[in-house]
């Protein structure tokens, strides 16, 4: 089984950083390599499901389509990646600091089969890369912060369970 982990704490209450993660089209705004991003389904929360095409290496076009699949606002959303090459799951954990900012933790986990086995270093490279973007997400909620408080957009919550 492959993992890979990062945290941050970004200067935001975790009812805006959940609003703002769940909402998977901000994903191209602190994701690189997120080319196109679109939800696939009319609910949101818990089942919300998203077309996204990622580049690849070389620059190839690969599917990155994903589903939420644990909605718990503002604590813990977890995702499953359904299109691609590799299909890892992953977790976002949120807990409100004694400042009042908030820690998260991205994880990504994936067990290779096959021939994919073969490509575990490679893989292993790319999932510490993905989850290392988090500091990107940190400074685009805390650039937004400074902008203007109110400024993140967040899904409504009728379809958690």
């Amino acid at each position: 089984m492959l993992h890979a982990e990062h945290t941050v704490s970004i200067s935001r209450s975790p009812d805006d950083v959940f609003g703002y993660l769940a909402d998977g089209a901000h994903n191209r705004d602190w994701r690189a390599g997120v080319l196109e991003i679109e939800r696939t389904t009319a609910a949101d929360g818990q089942g919300a499901a998203y077309r996204q095409v990622l580049a690849g290496p070389g620059g190839r076009r690969i599917d990155g389509d994903y589903q939420v699949t644990v909605f718990d606002p503002p604590r813990r959303l977890e995702f499953a990646v359904t299109a691609g090459p590799a299909r890892p799951r992953g977790v976002f954990e949120l807990t409100e600091n004694p400042d009042h900012s908030t820690k998260v933790r991205f994880a990504l986990d994936l067990a290779p089969a096959g021939l994919m086995k073969l490509m575990t270093p490679m893989i292993s490279r790319q999932m510490r890369s993905e989850v290392a973007q988090l500091d990107s997400l940190k400074a685009v909620l805390e650039r937004t912060s400074a902008l203007s408080r109110p400024a993140l957009s967040r899904p409504a919550l009728s379809g958690q369970q």
